[in-house]
């Protein structure tokens, strides 16, 4: 046989043939394998990463409370309160097998804040970005890239001549914060400048008066929430109701009145409307007439189990009228000193100072000898009033000792027009959004105006109106505190942080 014969021969055998493709096959699935633990050294160190940038942003946004300092608390938050770990990357300033797998502080993560979102999750965000700590709503959280080295892969690609896959892994996460208030009066009103705080002015009266439309509101003006009704409770009271009947539900019932409020931005109209008149809030003093007229046996509009008022019905009856006359021997919780001398700032707002007329309180109400030297602020006072006549279930007197003129007290405290009477001192509570006007300038009816705060007010006594129409009405109040946190007086208040990407 030649040569020629055995090579023709060796073309055509066969033998051995599976064995050359079953290492072919095996070398594959072996780099398969390789290649699979590099990949999920990766995704361990990606999953790793997303976690720790979801707690760094969830952490930041706690903060973005509107605050003056917002910014910057979030940045602290951030580098301090957030330590995690990852297992196989590194930065590109380390090397391999000597790198931290530390998570923690400010070189590990780049934050940006962001006042608005883009509707669109592809959309580019960066429209929305600001420094300012008032307007921070949102934070993104890019963390710093880690390096996952390649093992297997970088000899398998190499083997083969292709590219090396990208080896550089990263995260990000976005966070927000909204302040919720739910089931409030939907009222909100002018601050005096933009520093004012509640709860550094607890104790202060404002004198709360309408805003009207077209012009710009000042220091003090008052409207409502929710021109709309969207966010009237499908569930309480004023459910079904329309027009001013539902306003006037809205002001004076108890209950689930409103859904949430978002302090990010709130609707408002002018607090000068057609159907709002004093006795939409009088209930609580248990007065009730015009719109109010035949609600007094519906436990909605129950009265506070403290009504003194100073006013009361001259022919002695139980339910005073629409004009009601002066009492003649008890007095409504007095005015700061400044409104009697019209030297309050902006003429609306008081320094809690009401000692010029508390003698006078005393004298009609209580005899003349102090019950409760201890209370400082006149909210203090009404429920010392309160406590000492047996608590707000009791039928006892409030008004204590012997009348300036000899005859029995016209008031006696307790509700005497309804059959009914709120458990809660916090009855004679309103919750208004107080509103920067001077930035977010007001001009009858706004979109979207965001709250400074939502601030507790104690009404010290009945509301007033001018008889206008509409009418001008004077809301008499004392600064209770800010409203965030359980806020009493109705109202329920959330605090919300929650990732949105």
């Amino acid at each position: 046989m030649t040569i020629r014969d055995h090579i023709r021969e060796f073309n055509r055998d066969q033998d051995g043939a599976v064995l050359v493709f079953f290492a072919g096959a095996l070398a594959v699935l072996l780099g398969l394998i390789a290649l699979s633990f590099d990949f999920g050294r990766r995704a361990s160190t990606q999953s790793e990463l997303q976690s720790y940038a979801d707690h760094v942003a969830l952490a930041a946004a706690g903060e973005l409370d509107g605050g003056t300092d917002a910014i910057t608390r979030a940045t602290a938050a951030a580098a301090n309160l957030i330590s995690d770990s990852q297992s196989f990357g590194r930065t590109s300033a380390e090397t391999y097998g000597n790198a931290s797998h530390t998570l923690a502080g400010a070189s590990n993560y780049t934050l940006t804040f962001f006042k608005t979102l883009p509707s669109s999750d592809t959309a580019s965000m960066n429209a929305g970005v600001t420094t300012k700590p008032k307007e921070a709503a949102f934070v993104r959280v890019v963390v710093t890239p880690k390096i996952v080295d390649n093992t297997f892969a970088a000899a398998f690609y190499a083997m083969i001549g292709g590219q090396e896959p990208a080896n550089a892994v990263t995260a990000t996460a976005v966070a927000g914060f909204t302040q919720y208030a739910c089931d409030i009066t939907p009222l909100m009103f002018c601050l005096p400048d933009p520093s004012y705080k509640a709860d550094a002015h607890i104790g202060d009266m404002i004198l709360l008066r309408s805003g009207g439309n077209g012009a710009a509101w000042g220091p003090g003006d008052f409207g409502f929430l929710d021109p709309s009704y969207a966010k009237v409770d499908p569930n309480g009271p004023c459910a079904g109701k329309s027009g001013a009947q539902l306003d006037a539900c809205l002001l004076g019932a108890m209950g689930s009145i409103t859904q949430c409020f978002s302090q990010r931005g709130v609707d408002t109209a002018p607090g000068q409307k057609v159907g709002i008149e004093d006795s939409s809030f009088n209930v609580r003093f248990d007065m009730y007439h015009a719109i109010m007229n035949g609600k007094k046996n519906d436990p909605a509009y129950a009265p506070a189990p403290n009504v003194i008022k100073g006013v009361a019905d001259k022919n002695g009856n139980a339910c005073t009228g629409s004009n009601p006359d002066a009492s003649p021997n008890t007095k409504p919780l007095p005015k700061d000193n400044c409104f009697y001398t019209s030297t309050c700032l902006n003429g609306r707002f008081g320094d809690g100072d009401w000692s010029a007329k508390r003698a006078e309180y005393v004298q009609y109400n209580h005899g003349g000898v102090d019950p409760h030297p201890a209370a400082k602020t006149r909210y203090q006072y009404y429920l010392d009033e309160i406590t000492a006549a047996g608590g707000s279930a009791s039928a006892t007197k409030i008004v204590t000792g012997l009348s300036v003129d000899g005859q029995p007290h016209r008031e006696t405290g307790r509700p005497q027009c309804s059959n009914n009477q709120a458990i809660d001192p916090d009855r004679r509570l309103i919750i208004a959004a107080a509103v920067d006007c001077a930035a977010n300038p007001i001009n009858g009816q706004a979109n979207n105006v965001p709250v400074e705060e939502f601030v507790k007010i104690f009404l010290t006594q009945p509301v007033g109106t001018d008889g206008a129409s509409p009418p001008t009405l004077d809301i008499y109040g004392e600064v209770v505190g800010s409203a965030s946190g359980p806020a009493g007086g109705g109202g329920l208040f959330h605090e919300v942080v929650q990732l949105y990407r």
